[in-house]
């Protein structure tokens, strides 16, 4: 693709509700630890924006190498970089100028183009972020449009990634990562091939009109012919011809981030084997108030082996969790030591999984749900026997109710579980415990619940 006009300076060294900025540092926080030093002997560009505050990389000549450095200084509009490769010894980082704050984003974006601030296309093995989260801005449309604006895409095969220290405001979705299938590329067709590794961390997301965090393809198959979505099979139907499923991740972590007054899911996955998802904090979520679309934490569909701990979801509007993962090929998932606290509509942790899914389910703390603590859902086939085990239920169903067993554990059609250790409570009050739900003295909870940890 023909470059657009930009300014480049080669260095060698040795050495719905829009939130601003202020808001984010001030509220959401910033991450006290830097971003780690990259190597200081690497070879070093300075990109900064054209005249129309853009900038555009095709790197299909190979330009830029395994372990360069991208400085990016100014404030651009768009920025897309395509067929940027490093190598997993050797990542290309792409990063602000040293000593200066880099803002990218188009806020008045109410159509058209250019509808994504920050774009890598077909790019692999690259570390994006801030030498502090406050030093790399992304801020997106605030325009009654922008659930079509993406702050931060990765796709056609974008793998290999590392996010982290960063702030994103406003526009439609924060991060969205996924690869559409393609007609004749049967490598965009799962099980041919998968993205392999990403990791999401340290990042402030604030004020989307979407999701914070729009991770793996959540369409079952994809239609080829039509370039459209597909959730269930027909009666007969099998895949094949032009209905194929998309590509999977594989390995990705999710952790230390903060998402905040969010339009519809807080951090959304699916699609994904082997996540991990921890030390997150998610508030605010769903003010859009679409039940489809209102999850602070989502563990989604065709997702396997999956690891939740540590994060504190709390304060928005639907669902505190949603798992529709799958069983499929004896996958684990686990759940331990989070806090669900605080919702305002629908229940408090959903199980509506596949393929027999089974969640070891141990030493969380479910609190003031808006209706049950815990509902087990086998609808659509998560009918193996749950495990839950050592949680601490407290105050279900503040929207009414009767708070009977089924206030705190709740299974339907064909949906199972076998409980120990559980403790349940009708009132925070009888539970004992503190403002951050960590037992007082003489409480309760015993061994029971989530427990603050330092990282």
């Amino acid at each position: 693709m023909l470059l657009l006009a930009l300014t480049l300076t080669l260095t060698f060294t040795n050495c719905s509700k829009t939130s601003s900025i202020e808001e984010v540092r001030d509220e959401t926080g910033v991450p006290e630890e830097p971003a780690p030093p990259v190597d200081p002997n690497a070879k070093q560009y300075t990109l900064v924006p054209d005249k129309d505050g853009r900038l555009v990389i095709d790197n299909k000549s190979g330009q830029y190498q395994p372990g360069d450095i991208l400085n990016l200084k100014g404030t651009f509009y768009a920025v897309i970089f395509y067929n940027l490769s490093g190598s997993a010894a050797k990542p290309i980082v792409v990063r602000n100028e040293p000593g200066t704050v880099v803002k990218i984003g188009n806020t008045v974006w109410d159509g058209g183009s250019w509808s994504t601030a920050l774009s890598f296309v077909n790019s692999r093995y690259v570390k994006v972020g801030g030498t502090s989260a406050s030093d790399f801005i992304i801020n997106g449309s605030t325009k009654p449009n922008r659930n079509a604006y993406f702050d931060l895409s990765l796709s056609e095969h974008s793998d290999n990634f590392e996010i982290g220290f960063l702030t994103i405001t406003n526009g439609g979705t924060g991060i969205w990562a996924k690869t559409d299938p393609v007609r004749g590329d049967a490598s965009t067709y799962y099980p041919n091939s998968y993205m392999e590794n990403l990791s999401i961390h340290d990042v402030s997301i604030s004020g989307t009109n979407n999701e914070a965090m729009y991770i793996g393809h959540t369409a079952t198959y994809w239609n080829l012919a039509t370039n459209q979505s597909v959730y269930e099979l027909a009666p007969g139907q099998t895949v094949g011809g032009d209905l194929v499923q998309p590509i999977k991740w594989r390995n990705v972590k999710i952790y230390n981030n903060k998402v905040k007054d969010i339009g519809a899911d807080g951090i959304q996955t699916a699609a994904i084997d082997r996540l991990e998802v921890y030390n997150n904090d998610v508030t605010n979520w769903g003010l859009q108030h679409n039940p489809s679309h209102s999850g602070g934490l989502l563990i989604g569909g065709r997702v396997t082996n999956s690891n939740v701990h540590d994060n504190q979801v709390h304060d928005g509007w639907g669902d505190l969790c949603q798992f529709f993962g799958s069983g499929e090929n004896s996958a684990t998932h686990i759940f331990t030591n989070n806090l669900f606290r605080d919702n305002t509509a629908n229940d408090g942790v959903t199980f509506r999984g596949t393929d027999d899914a089974v969640i070891n389910f141990s030493n969380n703390t479910v609190a003031r749900a808006f209706g049950v603590a815990l509902r087990i859902n086998g609808l659509l086939g998560q009918k193996g026997k749950q495990l839950v085990s050592s949680n601490a239920f407290i105050q279900p169903r503040t929207g009414g109710g009767v708070i009977d067993d089924r206030a705190y554990i709740y299974t339907e059609n064909g949906g199972q579980v076998t409980e120990s250790s559980n403790t349940k409570f009708a009132t925070t009050t009888a539970a004992g415990v503190d403002n951050n739900f960590q037992p007082l003295p003489n409480s309760g909870l015993l061994n029971s619940g989530y427990r603050v940890k330092n990282f």
